[in-house]
């Protein structure tokens, strides 16, 4: 799990335009916009790379902010076109995205694995040819661990209640606060307190 290789693109995922802004799959990119807003940067369009970019400086090196603009199931035809004009490696870069298979107020860090069916993830292994990516899996649970009826896809496309919504921004705040040692490379003490704080405050609210 350790890695000393430091992130040189941070990637949030969702969906284009302000009808999808706060929907369960655009997870990734309140991340996103909570990162630049936090480093004083705006995202802005940029036609080479599909999508909405920013450049912040972090221990005298460039950082790339990207949030595909192709909808989600073309995020890697960013992804790709980014990584390749900056020599940017798979294991230099973290995707930020929504996580079906996590409650809201859980977050798991990981590197490489398989996509679960997320089609951001598909199509980025497609275009990058590696799994071999970091991902920031935002849980924002699924129908079935919530006890809706909601299908899968309707579910991700639909804003989540204001309680979830407290649980998933909270998990947010805690990735944020420890993103510089993301952006070092130190990804096992950046696991570590991620895991471990976000924990304490899932359990926390659950036995409120």
């Amino acid at each position: 799990m350790s890695s000393n290789t430091p992130i040189r693109l941070i990637v949030g995922l969702g969906n284009p335009g302000p009808q999808y802004e706060t929907t369960r799959h655009n997870a990734g990119v309140w991340y996103l916009n909570d990162l630049a807003r936090a480093n004083n940067v705006f995202l802005q369009s940029d036609k080479r790379f599909f999508g909405d970019i920013a450049r912040i400086k972090a221990h005298g090196e460039d950082v790339w902010l990207l949030f595909p603009t192709t909808f989600m199931n073309r995020s890697g035809q960013a992804v790709g076109a980014l990584a390749k004009f900056f020599k940017i490696k798979p294991e230099e870069i973290l995707v930020a995205h929504d996580e079906l298979d996590l409650l809201p107020g859980q977050l798991k860090i990981k590197k490489g694995g398989g996509h679960a069916g997320h089609n951001g993830l598909k199509d980025m292994v497609a275009h990058l040819g590696s799994n071999e990516f970091w991902r920031a899996r935002i849980g924002i649970g699924h129908p079935r661990s919530l006890n809706l009826q909601q299908g899968v896809a309707d579910f991700v496309l639909h804003r989540p209640s204001n309680d979830q919504q407290i649980a998933i921004d909270k998990t947010i705040d805690i990735l944020l606060k420890h993103t510089d040692l993301v952006l070092k490379g130190d990804m096992a003490q950046a696991t570590t307190r991620v895991h471990t704080e976000v924990d304490q405050a899932y359990q926390a609210v659950k036995s409120a």
